[in-house]
């Protein structure tokens, strides 16, 4: 490991990646704390003083507290992933989109640029939203003093143009990270909010540890040593589950070089055990979210008032639906970016085929049921993971920061990184992180 780290910064190219991708995550949190004109960062910040609940919440976390603070990069990287995972929705049902899908280098740069199109129609709409709710909050006396700027319109106009350019702006970030950086950009964009509040989440918790000066009792040193414990497990059966993989053996055809003929020693086709990523609890908070924002509008609806106390995180209702949901989205979302007819299909084309299984339809089947019985450990990991915050809050009493889609987040794509840097440095027969292993070598048949 230490001499993976010394090794990293010998290689000129890989050294002026990491040095790039840096300087461009530091340019993103410098600009979490521009705040965007005609707005009272001091009054802003006061609306997630609590516990917040609703979207804003959801908002806030992805953009690593520049909504709080009611800056230009509010919006987050949000509207990028919304029209990325809409795309690829698309490509589902609109035959148009899975041409363009298969179309190869073109066919990407096409829908990458359909991708941006939309990610800016959809912060024009995210800012004006916005920019509405906190001239409501601020002419209804609620924040009073909220928005400083005396033209309504204005108001809104300059909002939607800082908070749209904000949210192009990071998308920049991201693809010059992933063409000149190291690393996936837009998952080190929400990487670095997430780790950037970890500091201030440490100092919660250790001040939740204490107790407070009211009389609170805090935590005991054996309960202390217990939840560091239950953090660092934590941490190491997220590595284990998201390097976990089904490997299905792959049978090539043999190739005549004159008159002898070679096969390739190993090969393999890998199914992740977590092939959804993050998506499920994403789209599961969004979802569960609604009622308490939807309730919040509605406060004389004594129906949605039962609704959002049954929801809240804690209840075994919330608890309940928050699996449900995930696992739902796990079997969802996999099936969206994994065809196992298109994978027998490029096999049947390179002609390869699965030991004792027909090429086809028969290949597709077994790829399926494979996916299908992975899918399930998968879904159950995430949600163990995910309902982890909630089963320390009632047992310890404390807001735990380090768990749920956080942590996966943060470890996901720590893993994801690292494994790029050991690319680099293998190819080029540096030591890695890891021991390296041995590259696959084509092997003469008998």
């Amino acid at each position: 490991m230490a001499s993976g780290f010394s090794n990293m910064f010998k290689i000129p190219e890989l050294r002026k990646r990491i040095i790039f991708t840096l300087a461009l995550l530091a340019v993103y949190r410098i600009g979490c704390f521009i705040t965007t004109p005609g707005v009272d960062r001091i009054k802003m910040n006061s609306l997630f003083g609590g516990d917040s609940q609703g979207m804003m919440s959801i908002f806030n976390f992805f953009s690593g507290g520049a909504l709080e603070q009611m800056s230009i990069f509010a919006l987050g990287i949000m509207p990028y992933i919304s029209a990325s995972i809409i795309f690829q929705l698309l490509g589902v049902v609109v035959p148009a989109v899975e041409r363009k899908q298969k179309e190869g280098e073109a066919g990407r740069r096409a829908i990458n640029q359909w991708t941006r199109y939309l990610t800016l129609g959809i912060s024009i709409v995210q800012g004006f939203f916005m920019a509405t709710y906190l001239q409501n909050m601020s002419s209804s006396g609620e924040v009073a003093g909220l928005v400083t700027m005396g033209s309504a319109w204005g108001f809104k106009l300059l909002t939607v143009l800082s908070l749209t350019t904000g949210a192009v702006f990071i998308m920049w970030l991201g693809e010059q990270i992933n063409d000149r950086g190291i690393g996936n950009g837009i998952s080190l964009v929400i990487f670095s909010g997430i780790v950037a509040r970890l500091p201030n989440a440490l100092y919660t918790l250790y001040e939740q540890a204490l107790g407070d000066t009211s009389g609170t009792v805090g935590l005991s040193m054996y309960q202390v040593i217990l939840l560091t414990v239950i953090v660092a497990f934590t941490i190491a059966f997220i590595c284990f589950f998201e390097k976990a993989q089904r490997r299905i053996p792959i049978q090539h055809a043999k190739r005549m070089v004159g008159r002898d003929a070679f096969s390739d020693q190993a090969s393999y086709l890998p199914l992740k055990l977590n092939t959804a990523g993050v998506i499920p609890p994403i789209f599961a908070s969004s979802i569960l979210m609604f009622p308490a924002t939807i309730a919040g509008m509605f406060p004389n609806v004594e129906f949605l008032q039962s609704m959002r106390v049954a929801l809240m995180p804690g209840d075994w209702r919330h608890i309940l639906f928050y699996v449900s949901l995930i696992v739902f989205f796990c079997f969802f979302y996999t099936a969206v970016v994994f065809n196992p007819v298109d994978v027998a299909d490029n096999l049947k084309k390179s002609q390869a085929s699965i030991p004792g299984i027909r090429p086809g339809k028969m290949t597709a089947e077994y790829i399926d049921r494979a996916l299908s019985r992975v899918t399930v450990v998968g879904a159950i990991y995430i949600s163990l993971v995910c309902i982890l915050p909630e089963i320390l809050v009632s047992s310890f009493q404390v807001q735990f920061y380090f768990g749920g889609t956080a942590l996966l987040i943060v470890v996901g794509v720590a893993l994801d990184t690292v494994r790029q840097i050991e690319d680099h440095l293998t190819n080029r027969h540096y030591e890695g992180f890891n021991t390296p292993s041995n590259r696959p070598r084509l092997r003469k048949s008998a």
